[in-house]
């Protein structure tokens, strides 16, 4: 049998390929300019979405792609390493959130044009839920001419960047456009400064408050606000809560690592009693006794907060007897962290009457405060009457181990009472 050899070195026995198949690369191929993919049938589109470039323009892909494995293959591409567990194990929303976090943090104000946020605004909204702002870029400075300019650069920081239109980007044309987003993270700071480390570098000027501010209030589907390192203090503090007072949707407010003192204090106490606040943290501030006790009128009223930690401030006693009193009148909380915040024995009596009478406390958070002896004999004598406590720290509190451990024994009976009262509802059903 004669054989003829082609003089195509390319040329080989193999089968053909399918004229279907042919087709469907060609699709593949062209699909930036004529994209195709609602009209296949299932085998057809899982085969052209398998051969697809992930780096196709949006503004084709994002309205026309569902599958989880394109967008996947997109992540994977840009950002090598991802946990798609924080994004509801949505590849197309992990891709679309980083993607407008990182096009937010690189913006630079009178350089970066807004219209390229507002561009991404018809492809992303349906998808993004989140955003974690790491780090916001203020102007670029011009060259300073004179030692007198450079010695009022730091005394105007707070103020802005004279001459520039915005000092950090501007959330307000932005947020009220999202109207999926339910959670907000910002950080107002530069990451990797290096040797160009200056303080205007992490400031948070009252324009940018005020601006923030505003795009808050018109974000009517918040329901998480977290705003760290970034130099809030109590005027800044008390403009964020007036554009929050009386939000629809704000369940979660996170000010921690902050420099908000009492007259902030206070405007949160008055937020307490105008929203729906289920979880306050303000960790790591300024606030002192008269501050904690006008967040301990507000909680007194309150029939909401579920949460709160205000670890790492300084009530004091005079502060730690506030909150404690107004546990004896509130029936809601569930959890309060009270750590690093100078309180002593006359304290640890008060929350000993709280343990008694409130029996709706699940989590009590003592730690690093200088109860002493006779506070932890108080504070036993209240646990010795408690059904509710699961969770009680009193590491390095000089309580003393008998009372440790006796309290620790409390603890240990009620996580036992709860786990088989659990036990007995699942049975039941």
């Amino acid at each position: 049998m004669r054989r003829i050899i082609a003089e195509d070195p390319e040329w080989s026995l193999a089968v053909v390929p399918l004229l279907s198949n042919l087709c469907l690369q060609c699709i593949g191929d062209n699909f930036e300019d004529r994209p195709i993919l609602n009209e296949l049938l299932p085998s057809h589109k899982d085969y052209v979405l398998e051969r697809l470039s992930p780096s196709l323009p949006l503004h084709v892909t994002a309205n026309l792609i569902s599958d989880d494995g394109y967008w996947k293959r997109c992540c994977k591409q840009r950002w090598g390493l991802c946990d798609v567990s924080h994004y509801g194990y949505s590849w197309k929303r992990m891709f679309f959130e980083k993607h407008l976090e990182n096009i937010i943090e690189l913006f630079i104000p009178d350089v970066t044009d807004p219209q390229k946020v507002l561009d991404m605004v018809p492809l992303c909204t349906k998808y993004v839920r989140r955003l974690d702002i790491s780090q916001l870029l203020p102007p670029i400075k011009e060259p300073q001419k004179s030692e007198e300019d450079m010695e009022g650069s730091d005394s105007a920081s707070d103020m802005g960047c004279e001459g520039s239109s915005m000092d950090h980007f501007d959330f307000r044309i932005l947020l009220d456009k999202l109207n999926r987003l339910e959670e907000l993270h910002v950080v107002y700071r530069v990451e990797g400064c290096g040797m160009n480390f200056e303080w205007n570098l992490f400031e948070f000027t009252f324009r940018d408050c005020e601006s923030l501010a505003k795009a808050l209030k018109s974000c009517k589907t918040l329901k998480v606000l977290r705003i760290h390192q970034s130099k809030v203090d109590d005027e800044k503090c008390r403009l964020l809560v007036s554009y929050l007072l009386d939000h629809p949707s704000l369940l979660e407010l996170d000010l921690s690592h902050n420099l908000i003192g009492d007259r902030g204090a206070r405007a949160i106490g008055k937020l307490l009693s105008r929203s729906q606040l289920e979880t306050l943290t303000i960790y790591d501030n300024n606030i002192q006794g008269h501050g904690a006790k006008a967040i301990a009128y507000a909680l007194s009223k309150n029939s909401t907060l579920l949460t709160l930690n205000l670890r790492l401030n300084r009530l004091r006693d005079e502060g730690g007897q506030a909150i404690g009193q107004a546990l004896l009148k509130n029936n809601t909380l569930l959890n309060l962290h009270l750590g690093g915040n100078a309180m002593t024995e006359p304290t640890a009596a008060v929350l000993s009457q709280v343990l008694v009478q409130n029996g709706k406390l699940k989590s009590l958070n003592l730690s690093c405060n200088s109860l002493g002896i006779d506070g932890g004999k108080v504070l036993e004598e209240g646990m010795s009457h408690n059904g509710s406590i699961v969770e009680c720290d009193i590491r390095l509190t000089d309580v003393g181990q008998e009372s440790d451990y006796c309290i620790s024994q409390v603890v240990r009976n009620n996580q036992n009472r709860v786990r088989r009262k659990r036990a007995q509802e699942n049975n039941n059903k």
